[in-house]
C-alpha cells in the first residue's frame, strides 16, 4: 500500500532531512585518510543523537551500526570497521535519521586523495544519474521514467547498473511501496502524484552489474571487485519540479574546508 504524504507530514519529513543533511557534513568533515570508517559511525551517531533524533539502520532488521560504509568495491550495507581509509580509496556513506516520527535517507561517495580518474568519472555519473532520475519524479510520470533515466545515463557511460537493489518509499517507515528500481522502461509503473516520498539512489558499478553478498549476511559487493559507487537522496513528488528534502550542500561545505 502506497501512503501519500500530507503538507504536515511532509513539513516533518524536511525536518529529519535536514538533520541528516547535516549529519552527513559532520562525516564529510572526517572522511579522509589515516581515519577508520568506525570513527565515522560513532561521530555520526553522536551528532543524530544531539539533534534528539534517532539513526534509522541501527538496530534494523539487527543491523548494529548508525550508518552504512561501503569501500571500494562495497556496494552497499557494509559494516563500519577498524578499517583505516587510505588514499584513493571510494567511501558510500549511507544514513537515515527518524526524528518527530517520520524516517529521511540519504547516500554519498566519497573519494580520498589521489582517485583514479575513471572511478572518479563513476562518481560523477553515478550522481548525475540520481538527478536525471529525481527530473522525471513529477505528478503524471510513471515510476519507469525515473528508473529508465538512471539507467539509460548509467549504462551511456559503460556502467553496470546493480538491479537487485532499489530505492523505496519512506515516511513512518524506513522503507514504504514502492520500490524505485535504477532500471525500466518509460511509460511504465504507477503514475506518480503529488506527496509521494520516495529515496532515488542509484547503485553503478565500474564493471559488471552483478553483485554478491558476503558472509555475514549485510555487505554486498560487486561480483568483479570492482568500484561502486552510491548516490541517494529524499525526494517528494511535485507538479512542475520534485522537491529535493536531503541536500549535498553541508558535503560541499566540508570540503571545503
Amino acid at each position: 500500500m502506497i501512503f501519500y504524504k500530507t503538507e504536515e507530514e511532509i513539513e516533518l519529513i524536511r525536518q529529519s532531512a535536514l538533520i541528516l543533511s547535516k549529519a552527513h557534513g559532520e562525516i564529510a568533515l572526517l572522511v579522509k585518510e589515516g581515519v577508520s570508517t568506525l570513527e565515522l559511525d560513532k561521530r555520526a551517531e553522536e551528532f543524530i543523537l544531539d539533534h534528539n533524533a534517532k539513526p534509522s539502520f541501527k538496530n534494523y532488521n539487527g543491523f548494529p551500526y548508525s550508518l552504512c560504509i561501503s569501500v571500494n568495491s562495497t556496494v552497499v550495507h557494509g559494516m563500519p570497521s577498524e578499517y583505516i581509509l587510505k588514499d584513493g580509496d571510494v567511501i558510500s556513506v549511507d544514513a537515515g535519521v527518524y526524528f518527530k516520527g517520520f524516517h529521511s535517507d540519504c547516500a554519498y561517495t566519497h573519494a580520498i586523495g589521489n582517485v583514479d580518474p575513471e572511478v572518479q568519472k563513476l562518481l560523477t555519473v553515478t550522481e548525475e544519474s540520481l538527478y536525471k532520475g529525481i527530473e522525471n519524479a513529477t505528478v503524471g510520470s510513471r515510476l519507469g521514467d525515473i528508473s529508465f533515466a538512471v539507467q539509460q545515463h548509467a549504462e551511456n557511460n559503460g556502467y553496470g547498473v546493480v538491479r537487485e537493489l532499489v530505492g523505496h518509499g519512506l515516511g513512518r517507515n524506513l522503507h514504504e511501496s514502492p520500490e524505485v528500481p535504477n532500471y525500466g522502461r518509460r511509460g511504465q509503473g504507477i503514475k506518480l502524484q503529488n506527496g509521494l516520498v520516495i529515496a532515488i539512489e542509484p547503485m553503478v558499478n565500474l564493471g559488471t552489474r552483478n553483485i554478491v553478498q558476503e558472509d555475514d549476511g549485510w555487505t554486498i559487493r560487486t561480483r568483479d571487485n570492482k568500484p561502486s559507487a552510491h548516490f541517494e537522496h529524499t525526494v517528494v513528488v511535485r507538479k512542475d519540479k520534485a522537491e529535493i528534502l536531503t541536500t549535498f550542500e553541508y558535503i560541499k561545505q566540508a570540503k571545503q574546508q
